[in-house]
């Protein structure tokens, strides 16, 4: 058996700053592997002039199997994200997946692969941490915002979904399933990750959770507003419905489970007083909303991601 090939695979959409901080990160993880497997990088930009190049440029000899650079361009993630994957194929037996305003930690690569050798697992995926800028208002911080979209498992557990912002899939088990791709028609509204890793498992895909092999997502200051965070828990409600039901879910299904959400998110606060706890009426607004959006499904109501 050769040595283990890890291609990186990152979309960038104007996030040159992010993404020369991430390429810096993987630097340092890559030196954590000590030789355990060589590693390289697939950047495809999804910007129009194609302004993240000359970020890919700085960095020409940083990774031993090379960073390669691709122009999609097209504003759509799942585009992106499927060229990106198809490259990485031939570049690596293994391809692990980040975000661009993502920011890896020294053992990020290290524990995907000793979980991954450990399992046996097709796909190995990990937690992501929120981290907000200075002077962010407390209740961000205070109030469960900075966990939308996030959970956490045991080590090696079995899950039937991954998060392209921290998974490492088999290249070998995307070249079997030529099928099992990003689909283009939810690259503008969101979920494409979440449909693509249920259709993986449900194609017989193994994924295990790696509670070491954590990223970093590094929110800017215009996140950092109760505007935005009702917005993207709306976002969120509504993609995870497009998800459900592009997974096999019904809508009414998905109706129902967003009704018993409003309800819940409804009664938050008076369980919160109930039990001698603040009331987290900003909180208790973010589930609303995240129920709203679930609830707009089903009469075709989409959110675009932003």
């Amino acid at each position: 058996m050769g040595i283990t090939k890890i291609a990186v695979a990152i979309c960038t959409y104007n996030r040159n700053e992010e993404l020369a901080l991430l390429l810096k990160g993987l630097i340092a993880s890559v030196a954590h592997l000590a030789g355990r497997a060589i590693v390289g990088v697939v950047v495809v930009d999804d910007s129009v002039n194609g302004n993240a190049r000359q970020v890919v440029e700085r960095f020409p000899s940083q990774f031993e199997l090379g960073i390669t650079y691709r122009l999609s361009g097209r504003q759509n993630i799942s585009m992106a994200r499927n060229i990106a994957i198809e490259t990485a194929s031939e570049i690596g037996d293994w391809i692990a997946m980040t975000d661009d305003d993502c920011e890896p930690t020294t053992e990020w690569l290290e524990a995907l692969l000793e979980t991954q050798r450990r399992t046996g697992a097709g796909c190995v995926t990990g937690p992501m941490v929120r981290r907000v800028p200075s002077g962010s208002p407390k209740w961000l911080t205070e109030e469960p915002f900075l966990e939308l979209g996030l959970a956490q498992a045991d080590e090696g557990a079995e899950l039937n979904i991954a998060s392209t912002f921290n998974s490492m899939i088999s290249g070998q088990w995307l070249k079997e399933h030529p099928a099992i791709r990003f689909k283009p028609e939810l690259g503008i509204i969101g979920g494409e990750d979440m449909v693509f890793y249920r259709a993986a498992h449900a194609a017989g895909l193994r994924i295990c959770y790696s509670q070491r092999a954590s990223v970093f997502e590094n929110e800017p200051k215009a996140r950092a507003t109760l505007a935005y965070q009702l917005r993207a828990h709306y976002w969120h409600g509504n993609s995870s419905y497009v998800a459900s039901v592009h997974s096999g879910a019904t809508p009414l299904h998905c109706f129902l489970y967003g009704l018993k959400s409003f309800i819940l998110a409804f009664a938050r606060p008076i369980i919160r007083v109930c039990r001698g706890q603040r009331l987290q009426l900003r909180y208790w607004l973010a589930s609303m909303m995240h129920a709203i959006g679930m609830i707009m499904g089903p009469i075709g109501i989409r959110a675009e991601h932003r």
